[in-house]
């Protein structure tokens, strides 16, 4: 998956000295390494914003994600000082997979020396650049009697989100000096970004005139799409800018072609043109704009669908004597074992995209009372707070007189599950949410009964579910591997099952994870599919609702050139070149 990363700030610190103005905020983007091996990646830098505290980059990144990866990237703003060395204004880590679970996906964190960082994060679509000239005559000038305006464009795409309609800008042209029939230079602009690869979603061009305090006076705008832009080019017709209702000015479209389309971006292109521009446009009239295409994961999680994680626990007596060293449920306070291992790894990725972050935590394979126990509760509650709860309520069950026993059933801990995540979603929905469960099952040996199995994954692939078996110890698992196959077959059912050797990434956290969850996206939104629910739109963001965090002190410096950009870290540990 593909996504994107937006910043803005506010009250950031003025570096810029006594008598020397306000600052002009930029702002470096750094993929940290989180392997081994792994080098860090500067992704790039923001625009400079002239004296502005409360910056709101345009710029745009985009980076590949995966559920289970650990991407964290170091953002550090600088003062642009020209002829010296520019100056730090604040640094911050943010991990992704936060940001995607936090509210409106996005997150605040609080810098040292003064102000707030956000970061805000969204699926990336489609691809291809529209290279855009455009000029202007005869706009209107608002600088008053004794000059003429400084005029400069802004585009920006449309955001459908809980609260309406709103507009983020994601490119800004350079402003030319005192002249209201400008031609600006040509822009490149991602349409993964700027429309989602559909051509016929609306796009805002704002002019403004430029104010060297930030403080830019709107000159005029209008309304277009992609192949509105294509058809004016074409045409050579002039579009109407419009100012509070009136004329402002004649825009005209000296190019707009698209350039390295996937195949879906072609099949959005091949609509017609007459179908351009959306109704609201004031420069065409008549005519409709609509979007489409396949949801997916992320269009689910920015619209607020709840993860639960439900954790199973095997403690058949096949894992060993937990008072022996070296058994896989042997408790020792200097190392984890492999059931630790697993629980730490994987519920801390999954609980970034669940709110409340508390989790059932049961058992099976186990006697009680000389009867043996295919599900029961660990702990003392019904679920535990995050993932030291989780693991408190694991040592718990062996202070608690079990008996570890057999078979290895899987049976009763699916349905306890699916029923579990058929009443979560059943009450999120009744509150317009949505929630999907995943059932984590840590487990040393193959079941006892494939077939039995097979069909409680088969029953269970009508609710909204994932189960995810790890593998620890030696077994060949080769019955799990026929449930990480099995998809009812004949059945149309869905597959919800993944199942994965912990042996086969110990000595690597982030692959563990990675392997584990990869195919939860997908059978996320193939269930919300099969059953005719869409995302709730995104949710709407505002900075006082959004999760905020204090920074750690990170010591940053940068030194740029023609050619490279480099970050050298302290407390961070994360070098770019």
């Amino acid at each position: 998956m593909k996504i994107e990363m937006s910043l803005h700030a506010l009250r950031l610190k003025n570096v810029a000295g006594t008598f020397k103005g306000t600052s002009d905020p930029f702002a470096v983007v750094t993929k940290i390494a989180t392997e081994p091996g792994k080098k860090p990646e500067v992704l790039g830098k923001t625009e400079v914003i002239k004296n502005n505290l409360s910056p709101n980059w345009v710029k745009v990144f985009i980076v590949d994600y995966e559920l289970g990866s650990n991407v964290k990237v170091a953002v550090s703003i600088f003062d642009e000082v020209r002829k010296s060395e520019n100056l730090p204004m604040g640094c911050a880590v943010f991990d992704i997979a936060e940001v995607l679970g936090a509210r409106g996906n996005t997150k605040g964190k609080r810098v040292k020396g003064g102000g707030t960082l956000y970061l805000h994060v969204r699926k990336s679509n489609g691809s291809g650049v529209l290279r855009l000239k455009m000029a202007a005559k005869k706009l209107k000038n608002v600088e008053g009697l004794f000059s003429k305006s400084d005029p400069f464009f802004e585009l920006s795409r449309k955001l459908d989100a809980a609260g309406g309609k709103t507009w983020d800008s994601v490119y800004r042209s350079e402003w030319l000096k005192k002249n209201l029939n400008p031609e600006w230079e040509e822009a490149a602009v991602d349409l993964s970004i700027l429309t989602e690869g559909d051509f016929k979603k609306p796009i805002l061009i704002n002019i403004y005139d430029h104010e060297s305090k930030g403080n830019h006076t709107p000159m005029g705008e209008l309304e277009i799409t992609v192949n509105g832009l294509k058809a004016a080019a074409e045409s050579r017709k002039p579009l109407a800018v419009r100012l509070k209702g009136k004329d402002a000015g004649e825009l005209y479209i000296l190019k707009a072609d698209v350039s390295g389309l996937d195949t879906v971006t072609q099949k959005m292109a091949a609509a017609s043109i007459s179908s351009a521009l959306p109704t609201s446009s004031p420069a065409y009239k008549g005519i409709g704009a609509s979007t489409g295409g396949r949801y997916n994961f992320l269009d689910y999680i920015a619209g607020g669908c709840e993860l639960n994680v439900v954790v199973a626990i095997d403690f058949t007596g096949s894992n060993g004597d937990p008072r022996q060293p070296g058994t896989l449920h042997c408790l020792n306070s200097g190392q984890h074992n492999d059931y630790e291992t697993a629980i730490n790894a994987i519920v801390s990725i999954l609980s970034k995209y669940d709110t409340d972050k508390k989790f059932p935590v049961w058992g099976f394979g186990a006697k009680y009372g000389g009867e043996i126990q295919h599900c029961f509760q660990c702990g003392g509650a019904d679920q535990h707070l995050g993932v030291e709860g989780v693991l408190r309520a694991y040592h718990a069950v062996f202070k608690s007189g079990l008996v570890m026993s057999r078979p290895t059933v899987f049976v009763e801990v699916i349905r306890a599950a699916a029923q579990h995540a058929a009443n979560a979603h059943a009450s999120a929905q009744a509150q317009g949410g949505q929630c999907y469960t995943i059932l984590l099952i840590l487990t040393d040996g193959s079941v006892s009964d494939v077939q039995a199995t097979a069909r409680a994954l088969e029953d269970a692939s009508n609710d909204p579910i994932s189960v995810v078996i790890v593998g620890l110890g030696n077994d060949d698992f080769s019955g799990m591997r026929f449930l990480d196959n099995f998809s009812g077959p004949g059945t149309g059912k869905r597959d919800i099952a993944q199942f994965v050797a912990f042996n086969q990434h110990r000595h690597n956290s982030q692959s563990l994870t990675r392997e584990t969850l990869n195919e939860i996206p997908n059978q996320l939104s193939e269930y919300f599919a099969s059953i005719g629910v869409r995302p709730n739109p995104p949710i709407q963001r505002s900075d006082s609702s959004i999760s905020m965090e204090e920074e750690e002190e990170i010591d940053l410096s940068l030194n740029i050139d023609e050619d490279e950009i480099v970050v050298a870290a302290g407390g961070t540990d994360f070098v770019a070149y």
